[in-house]
């Protein structure tokens, strides 16, 4: 098996892998927020949130910004392009296994048809 070698994409994927940083990335394409903010909205401690935007932020999905004593976040920069161009290959990958099955299955589904019309 071949195995590739890329840290974003890795720090991508395993970011998202988690529903609660998929949360937080779906409330942040809504409006910034403080990770308090957060940590209530998701019902969790402050530092378990803090835990989270820390893999969101090592990934570049979200940025932080600390005024004061409150430390906000919003999406970062990274819009995911090669993450979804790794994925669209897997899913052309998976179509035209898919098409290759469905061909299969029609002949398999002929061959009865001719099968059938023979049998007395």
């Amino acid at each position: 098996m071949v195995q590739y070698s890329n840290a974003r994409l890795d720090a991508s994927f395993a970011a998202l892998a988690d529903v609660t940083r998929r949360g937080v990335l779906e409330q942040l394409g809504r409006s910034d927020a403080s990770i308090t903010d957060l940590a209530d909205r998701f019902h969790m401690t402050l530092t378990g949130m803090k835990k989270h935007v820390g893999v969101l932020e090592q990934a570049g999905l979200v940025v932080t910004e600390k005024v004061g004593r409150v430390r906000t976040c919003k999406l970062g920069p990274r819009r995911l392009e090669e993450e979804t161009a790794w994925l669209e290959r897997f899913r052309q990958r998976w179509d035209a296994r898919f098409d290759d099955l469905d061909d299969v299955l029609e002949d398999l589904k002929r061959s009865e048809r001719k099968t059938k019309g023979k049998e007395p």
